[in-house]
């Protein structure tokens, strides 16, 4: 199974250089041209879902292992490098960071009307990837880059990540489509990662009944929940992920009711891509759950590198233009050649991973 989950980075300041972006652009496309060119594209996907070879990707690219950033450039660094190809190797790329994260649906109604396949199961993938982590997923970490790479034949995987802004440190989520059965349990295929904290986890498997339970609340007449949510406010509680006067605006969060309760969801997941239900609507939902009807949703936090050509910022040495161009042109030659039927060099390289350490 692939290892998909989660990675903590900290937060680096200013941006890839031009002369550094040009080349990660350069190498990143083939790389995943070499991988169509020997595995298929939904290989692509799975590779990218991994956020440990996602992460060695970045360091190959010549980014630096611990930044933040290394998500943002190295996805943006494969968008570039593939566009215009996507006929050539059945790789899409739509999203991206801030401004450009929004426009995702937009991107792919675009790619779909070119190519000719339908969007519609892909901008729902991308939307509710969004809306799990973050509201199903409250983790302290604000989304702001997504990413979705995708097949015109409806495979996908999504690379987002986000920013707690009191400890400065991103973290990273990865999503491989063809093994999510459910987006509300357990959607995150072989999450792995430290443990971190606590999060309201209502996409855990042990939050089942606080799913239904939420579902069942957001059908009845919002006045009394607002009622109880009221009372609970003012209460002495025990240290716990609960909402207070000083963090819940009633009235923003009568709306989210109000909007669950107009749209009568049939199950978590329509509840959950209501529009209009955000975080606070999802965490006043668990919170009556547990204390008013006994149903706890999770605490847990699903949470939990290689170098070739040295690192943005120096280290652990400081990039070698040289050897990076020269890796570009080998990987170019050797995509050409198997193109044209002579695939000696592709053999090269396969017969070179068979001898390396592999991983138990």
């Amino acid at each position: 199974m692939p290892r998909t989950g989660i990675a903590h980075l900290p937060l680096h300041w200013g941006a890839a250089p031009p002369w550094l972006f040009q080349r990660m652009v350069r190498l990143s496309r083939y790389v995943m041209l070499a991988l169509v060119e020997e595995m298929g594209p939904r290989q692509v996907l799975r590779r990218l879902s991994d956020p440990f070879w996602f992460q060695a990707l970045g360091c190959f690219l010549g980014f630096d292992w611990h930044s933040s950033g290394l998500t943002t450039v190295v996805c943006a660094a494969i968008k570039e490098g593939l566009r215009g190809l996507e006929r050539d190797t059945g790789v899409l790329v739509a999203g991206g960071k801030g401004r450009t994260s929004r426009k995702t649906p937009q991107e792919v109604e675009a790619l779909a009307e070119g190519l000719s396949f339908s969007p519609e199961p892909l901008v729902y993938a991308s939307r509710m990837t969004a809306k799990v982590d973050s509201a199903a997923l409250q983790d302290g970490y604000q989304l702001y880059h997504h990413t979705l790479f995708f097949t015109t034949d409806g495979a996908w995987a999504v690379v987002q990540q986000g920013m707690n802004p009191q400890t400065r440190y991103a973290r990273r989520y990865h999503w491989l489509g063809e093994e999510v059965k459910s987006f509300v349990c357990e959607p995150h295929a072989g999450i792995i990662s430290e443990e971190v904290g606590e999060a309201l986890n209502m996409v855990a498997r042990e939050s089942e009944a606080a799913r239904q339970v939420s579902v069942a609340l957001a059908r009845e007449e919002p006045e009394r929940l607002l009622r109880d949510l009221r009372r609970i406010a003012v209460l002495e509680m025990p240290h716990r992920h609960h909402l207070t006067e000083a963090d819940t605006d009633i009235q923003r969060l009568e709306r989210g009711l109000r909007a669950a309760y107009e749209a009568q969801p049939r199950d978590f997941q329509e509840l959950l891509g209501t529009a209009g239900v955000g975080p606070a609507t999802i965490r006043a939902l668990a919170l009556a759950s547990e204390l008013i009807y006994g149903a706890p949703p999770s605490r847990r936090d699903p949470a939990r590198y290689s170098y070739a050509h040295g690192g943005k910022d120096g280290h652990p040495y400081p990039i070698d233009r040289e050897t990076y161009d020269r890796t570009v042109e080998a990987l170019k030659r050797a995509v050409t050649k198997a193109r044209l039927g002579r695939r000696e060099t592709m053999e090269a390289l396969r017969r070179l991973s068979l001898i390396l350490p592999q991983e138990c």
